[in-house]
Protein backbone atom coordinates (compact mmCIF):
# COMPACT_ATOMS: atom_id res chain seq x y z
CA UNK A 1 0.00 0.00 0.00
CA UNK A 2 2.96 2.54 0.69
CA UNK A 3 4.17 1.60 -2.87
CA UNK A 4 1.22 2.78 -4.46
CA UNK A 5 0.68 5.84 -2.18
CA UNK A 6 3.72 7.06 -3.61
CA UNK A 7 2.69 6.61 -7.72
CA UNK A 8 -0.78 8.43 -6.89
CA UNK A 9 1.20 11.93 -5.72
CA UNK A 10 1.84 14.66 -7.77
CA UNK A 11 5.35 14.63 -6.86
CA UNK A 12 8.43 15.66 -9.02
CA UNK A 13 10.75 12.78 -9.93
CA UNK A 14 13.58 13.84 -7.60
CA UNK A 15 10.96 13.82 -4.98
CA UNK A 16 9.88 10.31 -6.31
CA UNK A 17 13.13 8.97 -6.35
CA UNK A 18 13.57 9.50 -2.70
CA UNK A 19 10.22 8.62 -1.45
CA UNK A 20 11.10 5.09 -3.62
CA UNK A 21 14.60 4.74 -1.95
CA UNK A 22 12.76 5.11 1.51
CA UNK A 23 10.31 2.72 0.76
CA UNK A 24 12.61 0.10 -0.08
CA UNK A 25 14.37 0.62 3.05
CA UNK A 26 11.66 -0.14 4.95
CA UNK A 27 10.46 -3.15 2.97
CA UNK A 28 13.74 -4.38 3.31
CA UNK A 29 14.02 -4.02 7.10
CA UNK A 30 9.97 -5.26 7.18
CA UNK A 31 11.27 -9.09 6.97
CA UNK A 32 7.80 -10.01 5.05
CA UNK A 33 7.94 -13.04 3.75
CA UNK A 34 6.47 -11.91 0.57
CA UNK A 35 9.58 -10.27 -0.04
CA UNK A 36 12.13 -13.16 0.25
CA UNK A 37 13.55 -12.39 -3.37
CA UNK A 38 14.46 -8.86 -1.94
CA UNK A 39 18.49 -9.07 -3.81
CA UNK A 40 16.66 -9.50 -7.05
CA UNK A 41 14.48 -6.78 -6.47
CA UNK A 42 17.07 -4.87 -5.25
CA UNK A 43 18.93 -5.51 -8.67
CA UNK A 44 15.86 -4.53 -10.63
CA UNK A 45 15.17 -1.25 -8.20
CA UNK A 46 18.44 -0.07 -8.76
CA UNK A 47 19.08 -0.75 -12.88
CA UNK A 48 15.62 0.78 -13.82
CA UNK A 49 15.46 3.14 -11.14
CA UNK A 50 15.58 6.35 -14.15
CA UNK A 51 12.40 4.19 -15.97
CA UNK A 52 10.51 4.11 -13.01
CA UNK A 53 10.85 7.58 -11.96
CA UNK A 54 9.99 8.97 -15.74
CA UNK A 55 6.59 7.83 -14.91
CA UNK A 56 6.33 10.74 -12.81
CA UNK A 57 7.24 13.07 -15.88
CA UNK A 58 4.59 12.29 -17.54
CA UNK A 59 1.83 10.47 -15.18
CA UNK A 60 1.69 7.42 -17.67
CA UNK A 61 2.69 3.91 -18.07
CA UNK A 62 2.18 0.97 -20.86
CA UNK A 63 0.03 -1.19 -18.81
CA UNK A 64 -2.50 -0.79 -21.39
CA UNK A 65 -0.68 -2.36 -24.28
CA UNK A 66 0.74 -5.06 -21.17
CA UNK A 67 -2.85 -6.08 -20.70
CA UNK A 68 -3.16 -6.38 -24.57
CA UNK A 69 -0.29 -8.65 -24.60
CA UNK A 70 -1.29 -10.59 -22.11
CA UNK A 71 -4.33 -10.89 -23.48
CA UNK A 72 -3.03 -11.91 -27.14
CA UNK A 73 -0.82 -14.42 -25.50
CA UNK A 74 -3.91 -16.35 -23.55
CA UNK A 75 -5.51 -15.89 -27.25
CA UNK A 76 -2.95 -17.69 -28.67
CA UNK A 77 -2.45 -20.58 -25.69
CA UNK A 78 -6.34 -21.49 -26.20
CA UNK A 79 -5.96 -21.82 -29.83
CA UNK A 80 -2.97 -24.21 -29.25
CA UNK A 81 -0.43 -22.48 -31.76
CA UNK A 82 -1.37 -20.64 -34.70
CA UNK A 83 -1.02 -22.10 -37.98
CA UNK A 84 -3.72 -19.92 -39.95
CA UNK A 85 -2.47 -15.91 -39.73
CA UNK A 86 -5.41 -14.19 -41.31
CA UNK A 87 -7.89 -16.55 -39.33
CA UNK A 88 -5.85 -15.32 -36.22
CA UNK A 89 -6.04 -11.31 -37.37
CA UNK A 90 -9.81 -11.86 -37.82
CA UNK A 91 -10.16 -13.34 -34.82
CA UNK A 92 -8.29 -10.98 -32.42
CA UNK A 93 -10.36 -7.65 -34.15
CA UNK A 94 -13.49 -9.38 -33.51
CA UNK A 95 -12.60 -10.16 -29.87
CA UNK A 96 -10.53 -7.19 -28.87
CA UNK A 97 -11.71 -4.88 -31.86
Amino acid sequence: MGLRAIFELKITPGVARTKLAQWYEKADKSGFKSFKSFESLKATFYESSEKIVNYFKFRSSNAASESFNAKLKNFRKDLRGVSDLPYMISRITKVFG
